[in-house]
This record gives C-alpha cells, structure tokens and sequence, in this order.
C-alpha cells in the first residue's frame, strides 16, 4: 500500500518549484491535492513569481498520475479567503489529512535599506502571517481524525545569513510557530513539524537576481558563477540541493512513517546549519589551489 493512500493534502505555494515536486510526491504516493499559490508579482521581489499557467501545469501533472487535485489563485495572506477556498476544496475532495506550508518569498536587503520597513513588511506578512492564517484555518479540519502539518523553513531558520534581516526573522519565527502549535494541537493528534532546506534549485534561488547578487564582479555571470559562493555555504561539496530531496523529508513527516514525530525542525541542508567554526573544507581545498 503507497504511504499517502486515501490521504488528501493541501499544499500553499504549490504553482511550481518546491510546492510542485511535494505535490508530485504525495500524489505518487497516493494522495489526492489540494494547491494554492498567489500567481503574480509581490512588490520588492526581483525574481519572477508563479502564474497561473504554473498552476494549471502542476494539476495536470497531479491528474497524470491518477490522482484528483485542485487549484486555486489566493494570497495566504488573506485568511478569510483561504478559509473560503479551503472549506470549499474539503467538502469536495471529502477530508483534509497534511497541510504542507510551502508558500515564501526572499527578498534580501541592508538594514538601512530606505525601503527595509516596505520590503520587512512584504517578507514578513507572507514567510510568517500567511503561515499563520494558513495554519489558522485548517486546523478545524484536521480536528476532525488527526493529521500533519508541516511547514517548510530554510537553514536561515536555525543561522542567519548576510543582508537578510527579514527572510531570517520570518524563517525564525516559524520555528518557534511550528513548537507553539505542536503542543497546542497534539491533544488532537495534530503533528506539526518543520523541513528546514538550504538552497534548492529552484527559480526561487537560481535567478538572474542572485546570479548577479553572488557574483557581483562579472558582467555576465552564469550559473556555474554561482556554484562556488553557494557552496561555500555547505560541508557537503555541493552548491544547493534537488527539490526532491526535500519532498521527500516532506512524505516522512506526512507518512506513518512520522507518527511519533512532533514539534522538531528537520534541516535537509548539506550541513549549513552544523558547521564547525572556521573555512570549510571545500574553501580550505580551493585556497591550496589558488596557493
């Protein structure tokens, strides 16, 4: 018997990327989908965000597996139409088993960035509130027979990294988020945990914005430009990781397999978050190249 058979998930940011690869999973292993995804630009983002045409690629890509799925345009951060959308997903579909909070945006800046208290603001209410809003309003369904709720964070929620003071802040908070509602919510057998990844490639991370954010010395870099500064990152030689790597932490914590698991913070990070003080290995090898 697949692991997700006859469970039904909903997944927030599930256009593409990251949200698509846990939908591919979790129907692969039996389960039929619920996505969300806001499907257009969010002001202060210098990447280009989900479309509808996204979505609609992602359901089909559902349905080719034999499973049902939905799609809906909505904004997380607006929870009284998310609960309208998932009220209406749930009395279709019949039940409401894993909710995967997948959905964020990144938008690095300066401290003293005129515009931080604009670009905090965006940051904040979509990696933080929106989790929230979202987490708010499908408890009521997962009361009815248990569940999982898993909310996808970063290695910046267990370090911080440069000239992102408000990725970081939000990525923490969803920590302390994720081990407030476990312990609310465990009389329910709710679980609640969080994937913590480092950088996935995905457009999210390979863009022409951060091709030219890492290497800020080259007037066409590429992304073999980026491989070096991303994994200087890791202990693990690698520059980031497959989204499959984190859907399938994602299947685990919304398995049996995670029955018992609650309130922890998983990374799938290449060894981020666990360095040791001083140059990695990776960086020691390539200064006794240079050398």
């Amino acid at each position: 018997m697949k692991r997700m058979e006859g469970k039904v998930a909903l997944i927030t940011g599930g256009a593409r990327g990251q949200g698509r690869e846990h939908a591919r999973e979790l129907a692969a292993e039996g389960a039929d989908i619920i996505l969300t995804d806001i499907c257009e630009q969010i002001p202060g983002v210098k990447y280009p965000m989900s479309t509808k045409a996204d979505l609609d690629e992602t359901v089909e890509i559902v349905r080719g597996l034999g499973r049902r799925c939905l799609g809906y345009v909505v904004d997380a951060r607006d929870g009284a139409r998310m609960r309208q959308v998932i009220d209406e997903a749930v009395a279709e579909l019949g039940q409401l088993d894993t909710v995967v909070i997948n959905h964020g945006i990144a938008i690095p800046h300066e401290p003293d960035d005129p515009d931080s208290y604009e670009l905090w603001d965006a940051v904040i209410s979509t990696n933080l509130s929106g989790v929230y809003r979202t987490a708010s309003v499908v408890i009521p369904h997962l009361k009815e027979c248990g569940g999982s709720i898993i909310v996808i964070g970063s290695s910046s929620s267990l370090v911080a990294h440069y000239n992102n003071p408000s990725y970081t802040a939000s990525k923490h908070g969803v920590i302390g988020l994720v081990k407030a509602l476990a312990a609310d919510l465990s009389k329910y057998w709710i679980r609640v945990n969080a994937v913590c990844p480092t950088a996935v490639s995905t457009d999210m991370f390979i863009n022409e914005y951060n091709l030219s954010r890492f290497s800020p010395n080259e007037t066409n870099p590429t992304v073999e430009s980026l491989k070096f500064p991303a994994t200087a990152l890791h202990q693990l030689p690698v520059p980031w990781i497959e989204p499959e790597a984190v859907a399938k932490a994602v299947l685990y914590l919304a398995s049996d397999d995670g029955k018992y698991v609650t309130g922890i913070s998983l990374p799938v990070d290449a060894g981020t978050t666990t360095q040791p003080p001083g140059i990695t290995a990776f960086i020691g090898q390539r200064i006794a190249e240079l050398s």
